[in-house]
Parts: C-alpha cells; structure tokens; sequence
C-alpha cells in the first residue's frame, strides 16, 4: 500500500538533500511536488490543498530555510501533518455494561463487508468477548452462506433467518436471541448495493432505528478511492457513523482513502483490512501508517507481530541448538514459517526504519521459497542436521530428486551458511532476533534465499525451453 507516495515523497525529499540552506522558494517547489503527489494518489483536492497548506505555514514557521538539515526538517514536518490528517487514533470499540454491545455494518455491496464482519468477529474473540454474527443481508442469499460459512471457520455463532425478507424483523430477533445465549456483542452485517439507493439508505436506517446500535462502521472499498470517501460521506448523513473500516488496503498502492476519509466526513478510521485472510484486519493508526508512507517504517505493528508469532519455547530450544552447533536445515525452515506468519516479506522489510530505498533494487519472489523447501526435502535427515555432509556426489542427487540444478543445491547451501549467524540472533527471542533479523546482513541473508528462488525458477524456465527447442529440431 502507498508505494506510489512513499516512492514520491522520497524523492521529493531527496531533492533537499543535497542543499546546505533552502529558500522560501524551494519551499513553494516542494509544496508544488507534494501536492501533485497527493493528487495522483486519489486523495481528495480539497484535502490535498488544505495540507499542503498546513505543510508550508509551519515549515516556514520552523524557519526551515534556516536549517542545516531541510530536508529532515521536512519529512517531520509531513509526518506531523500526515498523522493529523488521519487522526486523532480512535481504534477502540465501546463496549457497554451489562451487554451485548450492538455493533453495525454498512456499506455498498463489493466492499468486503460481510468478510469483515468475520475479520472483526475473529478480532473480538482474541480481546475476550464472545461475538454474535447475525445475517441481516437479505437481498444477497449468497451473503448469509458466506456468513455462516465464515462462523464455522471461526467457530462463531451466526444467527440467521432466511423465511423473511424483513431486515429489521432478523435484527430485532437477533438481539433477543444474544441476550439469551449470553452474547455480550452483536455484529450486523447489513445488506448493501452496488450503488447509493432510497431503499438502501431506508433499509439500513430502519435496522438502526430498531436496534439502537452502539457503534455504527462504515465498511469502504479503499481501492475505490474517491468513490469511496463520497460514499462515506453520504452514509454519514443518514447514519451518523462512529468510525470506518477501510478493506482491501493491501491492494491499493495510492493510498487516496485512507487519507481523505477522516477530513471529508470527521469520522476516524478504526480499522484496515490489510489481507484477505480471516486475521489480516488492524487497528489503525496515524501516526504509525504516516511513517510507513514517508518510508521511515512502523517497528511498534513489527514487534507486535513478532510477539503474536514467534514462540519463545521453541526459540530456546533452537538456541540450545545452535550452542550445540546442531542448528540445520529443518530449523531453519521452521524460522523462516514463522517468518512469513506475520506478513509479507516485502511488507515486513519496509516495516524497518531506512529500508524503503535498500528495497528498491532488490527483486524477492516469495513464492519460490516452495522451490527452496523442495531442495531441503530431497536431503536425508543427515544432510539436513549438517550440511556439511553435501558432497559433489550428493548434491548431483539432491538436485535430480528436487528437479533443480547443481549449482541451485550449491548456491542454497552457501546461502544457508550466511543466514545461520543471522538466525542464531533469532532463536534467542522475538524481540532480540528482529534486531538481528532486520539489520543489514540480516535484509542481504533473507534477499539472498529469496533471489536464489528466483535463480532456481529462472534456470528451470530456460531447461523447458532447451528441450522444445532440441524436440523441434528432430
């Protein structure tokens, strides 16, 4: 998300650089490239005017002209101005006592609204509650299916009702129905349309009107972009939302929404829908996403999906390991799993303070670590403990029996011995093996795993092209 910004940004900041003392004029310069920036990324021209307003009167009033480093007087300048663009962070839910809290979702049909009323029920779970998910979509059959299918999944009740077409009727029971069952939240996934309708807007109103929710979420396609926020804003006037989740950021390289929203309607994002899968909604906050579109990273989201995934038993154990000098190839499959649980490797490296512009260059393709995993599994358990033990002789095997060449087997294992020192830090927790991991011998150990994939792939391209070509010439 955002690489368009963050890759415009950086180069506008790169521009001041190099420039011992700027001038009011630069500034204006500066302005003009920002501005242009945000318009390209969808955000909202009012928005967009109003910010590099902002922008420019404190960077004058910080007498930026009279600074030894401009350019990093600037970029805290943006981030400042950034958070407060989509801010203040407002991400909590308001649970009432004695329960259940209603919560409400509304949205256009194809925003991912009922997806992310499992997300959010998923969510709710891991904070202690017990959700109820309640099908209130009656115009989409297909969504009360997906509603349920999402409760098995998540092995959440789902209370549905498919012998009326009364919305508020289904809602209305529902609430009755949780307050029996000792639900203390209600999640109504509200029916949508692929477009702003009287009958929608009516439909939506009525279930509010009958149920009196507590909180009402505005569930927006961030890929959408304007469309997005001018429906935000329209749901506003007839619902009075507490907040917005936006979905599908992981797809959405501008970025316009999410930096529009908060200004054109005043309502905070709560949450993101960074993923498809079940567990890829985050809170949101300002001042965290501000550094990631300026490239300056986000450790505090990083550390926190470090400590949600790494199991410090099992790191103790690899520690022993590797003080035994014992640590192999089956280990190192485990870390780099465990790895990958906590998000895309691309997305995780630019989580890191810097690493934006040592990303630029350097082509990962995660996929192939499936081409990596077959070269370890066609080793003996021996092999695997020590790598050692890879001679000319069982290389040529290990080769033909993962499909690859020689020198992949090679390049892998002389790879695998540079990341060693770089995993050893990591088996000795979360938090400590980070550090490590994310260093810069660390960024160049897990690049090099992910381009010697690429290599591998790369090479059994041009095999398959050789032996068409020999077919051919028969």
């Amino acid at each position: 998300m955002f690489d368009s910004l963050t890759g415009k940004f950086n180069s506008v900041f790169h521009s001041l650089s190099g420039k011992a003392r700027i001038t009011e004029a630069n500034v204006s310069d500066v302005m003009g490239e920002i501005r242009k920036a945000l318009l390209e990324a969808d955000v909202n021209y009012g928005v967009a005017k109003q910010f590099c307003k902002n922008v420019r009167a404190a960077a004058i009033g910080a007498e930026v002209i009279k600074s030894l480093h401009p350019a990093q007087v600037m970029t805290k300048i943006v981030n400042d101005e950034l958070t407060k663009l989509m801010g203040p962070e407002d991400s909590k839910i308001y649970f009432v006592s004695p329960g259940p809290t209603i919560i409400l979702l509304a949205g256009l049909q194809g925003c991912g609204k009922t997806t992310t009323a499992g997300k959010l029920g998923k969510y709710l779970l891991s904070k202690g509650k017990r959700p109820l998910l309640t099908a209130v979509d009656l115009q989409r059959p297909a969504a009360i299916d997906q509603l349920i299918t999402l409760g098995e999944q998540l092995e959440i009740d789902v209370y549905s009702d498919t012998s009326t077409k009364d919305a508020v009727k289904v809602a209305k029971a529902a609430v009755k129905h949780a307050k029996s069952q000792g639900h203390d939240v209600i999640i109504l996934d509200t029916a949508g349309r692929l477009h702003i309708d009287e009958e929608m807007m009516t439909e939506v109103a009525n279930v509010a009107k009958a149920t009196g929710p507590h909180q009402i979420f505005l569930v927006c396609d961030a890929m959408i972009g304007q469309d997005a926020v001018n429906s935000a804003k329209e749901f506003n006037e007839t619902l009075e939302l507490d907040g917005v989740i936006l979905t599908k950021l992981d797809g959405d390289a501008r970025g316009g929404a999410a930096l529009s929203v908060k200004a054109v309607t005043g309502k905070p994002i709560k949450f993101i829908g960074v993923g498809e899968k079940l567990d890829k909604l985050e809170e949101f906050h300002p001042d965290r996403m501000a550094s990631r579109i300026l490239g300056m990273g986000d450790v505090v989201t990083l550390v926190e999906r470090a400590q949600e995934h790494f199991d410090e038993e099992e790191s103790e154990k690899m520690q022993k390991k590797m003080a035994k000098g014992t640590f192999g190839f089956d280990d190192f499959l485990k870390q780099m799993r465990s790895i990958k649980k906590m998000g895309g490797m691309m997305d995780m490296l630019k989580m890191m303070p810097g690493m934006g512009s040592k990303l630029a260059n350097i082509d990962m393709d995660e996929s192939e670590l499936g081409k990596i995993e077959a070269i370890i599994s066609s080793m003996t358990i021996a092999e695997r403990k020590d790598p050692d033990l890879i001679s000319p002789s069982r290389r040529r095997r290990i080769a033909a029996g993962s499909g690859t060449g020689q020198q992949d087997v090679s390049g892998l294992v002389k790879t695998f011995n540079r990341s060693r020192n770089m995993l050893k830090s990591l088996s000795g927790g979360a938090m400590g093996g980070l550090k490590s991991l994310f260093s810069g011998d660390g960024m160049g150990n897990i690049a090099g795993m992910m381009q010697q994939g690429r290599k591998i792939k790369q090479r059994s391209k041009r095999k398959k092209v050789t032996r068409k070509g020999k077919k051919k010439r028969r």
